[in-house]
C-alpha cells in the first residue's frame, strides 16, 4: 500500500491500538517506547507518511526548530546538530539550520524574525553577544535556548561550558610533559569563546607569547601561527608548545611548524580545543580539550522540547564540563583512534 493511500486509521488498525494512541506514538505525545515501536512498525509496513502540513495547521505549530550558528561548516556545530536531531526527530520535529552571520546585529535581526512563526523555537549559538541581542532574546515569545555564554541571570535558558578551565587543563598537561615555553594561538577577542579562552590562558600564568587569528579557521590560523613561531625564534626562546583555542587553529599551528622544519610533538607539542572528528583523524591525532559539543546539543534540545511542548519550567542554566583527551600531538606514545588518519603534509 502506498503512502498516498495509507491513513492514520489504517495504521491504528494494523497496530491494534486506538487512534489517539497511534497519533501520540507518531507525533511524540507521550506514548511508551513499546507503543512507539509497535505503531511505527505498522506505519512502515503500510508505507504511511504523516501529513505534516495538515498537522501543523490543526495544531497551529510548524514542528520545526531552528539551529542557528555563525559557521554551518564548523565541525563543532555539525556534531551539535546531529545530537539535536537525535533528540527532536523522534518527537516529530525537523531541525532547520540557519546562519546568524558573524555580527551581533545580524544575530539580533534573526532572533527578532522569529515572530514570523516559521519555527516553534530556536537553539542559538551566538559567536558574539551584546545588550541588544540579550534584550531581543528576553522579548521574544518564541522559545530560544542559547548554547555558549551562560544567560540564566537574564532569564534566558542556556547551556554553557567552561572553556577557560579547558585552556588551563591544556597548559597544565604541557607543563607536566616538561614544556616551559608555551605560546597561545587564539581567535578573535571580541567573541565569546575568544574572551573566555584568553582569560583561561592568562589565569594559569603561562606567560608565553600570544597571537590572535582573524577567525577560528585553518586559513586564518596559519597566518597567526607563523607570527607566533617567528616571534619566539626572534626572542631567542623558540616555543616548545602551542595551546590553540580550537582544533582548526591547532591544525594551523602544526602546518606552520612543518613549514619551519619542526616536528610535532618532538620539537613542538600542540593542543587544540573542541575534540572534533577532524582533529581525531588528523595526523598526528590532536590532543584536545573536549567541551562536550554533542552533550551540549543534546541538553539544549531537551530543554527546547520541553519549551515547545508547553512544559513551562524555571529558567535552566546548564554547564557541561571540559575534559582533556591526550593524543599524538603531545604524546607520541598515545594510541590513536581506530580510524584512518588524515594528513595535510602536502603544500
Amino acid at each position: 500500500m502506498t503512502s498516498s493511500r495509507a491513513t492514520l486509521i489504517q495504521v491504528a488498525e494494523r497496530a491494534g491500538v486506538s487512534l489517539s494512541s497511534t497519533s501520540r506514538a507518531l507525533h511524540g505525545g507521550g506514548a511508551s517506547a513499546a507503543m512507539v515501536e509497535r505503531v511505527r512498525a505498522a506505519a512502515a509496513e503500510l508505507g504511511y507518511s504523516p501529513d505534516a502540513i495538515g498537522r501543523s495547521l490543526r495544531m497551529k505549530r510548524t514542528f520545526q526548530v531552528a539551529f542557528a550558528v555563525a559557521d554551518i561548516g564548523n565541525p563543532v556545530y555539525v556534531e551539535m546538530m546531529t545530537a539535536i536531531h537525535e533528540v527532536l526527530a523522534p518527537h516529530g520535529y525537523r531541525v532547520v539550520v540557519m546562519s546568524t552571520g558573524d555580527t551581533t546585529t545580524s544575530t539580533t535581526e534573526l532572533v527578532r524574525s522569529l515572530s514570523g512563526g516559521f519555527v516553534d523555537g530556536m537553539i542559538l549559538v551566538p559567536l558574539r553577544t551584546d545588550d541588544a541581542l540579550i534584550r531581543a532574546l528576553r522579548e521574544q515569545e518564541v522559545p530560544v535556548v542559547v548554547v555558549g555564554r551562560p544567560l540564566g541571570e537574564h532569564g534566558i535558558d542556556s547551556v554553557s561550558t567552561d572553556s577557560a578551565d579547558g585552556i588551563a587543563r591544556a597548559v597544565n598537561h604541557l607543563r607536566e610533559l616538561g614544556r616551559s615555553r608555551i605560546g597561545f594561538l587564539n581567535g578573535p577577542l571580541d567573541t565569546t569563546p575568544g574572551q573566555a579562552r584568553q582569560r583561561g590562558f592568562e589565569a594559569v600564568g603561562a606567560g608565553g607569547s600570544v597571537e590572535v587569528a582573524e577567525d577560528f579557521t585553518v586559513a586564518a590560523g596559519v597566518v597567526a601561527a607563523r607570527r607566533l613561531l617567528a616571534a619566539g625564534e626572534t626572542e631567542g626562546r623558540p616555543l616548545d608548545a602551542v595551546v590553540a583555542a580550537n582544533d582548526l587553529l591547532a591544525i594551523a599551528a602544526i602546518r606552520a611548524a612543518r613549514e619551519r622544519g619542526l616536528t610535532v610533538p618532538g620539537d613542538l607539542a600542540v593542543t587544540g580545543m573542541d575534540d572534533t572528528e577532524f582533529g581525531r583523524v588528523f595526523q598526528p591525532s590532536l590532543t584536545s580539550v573536549s567541551l562536550g559539543s554533542a552533550e551540549r546539543g543534546r541538553v539544549a534540545a531537551e530543554i527546547m522540547l520541553n519549551l515547545a511542548e508547553g512544559l513551562h519550567e524555571e529558567t535552566r542554566q546548564i554547564e557541561v564540563g571540559p575534559e582533556l583527551v591526550v593524543r599524538e600531538s603531545t604524546d607520541p606514545t598515545a594510541i590513536p583512534d581506530d580510524i584512518e588518519p588524515l594528513s595535510l603534509d602536502s603544500p
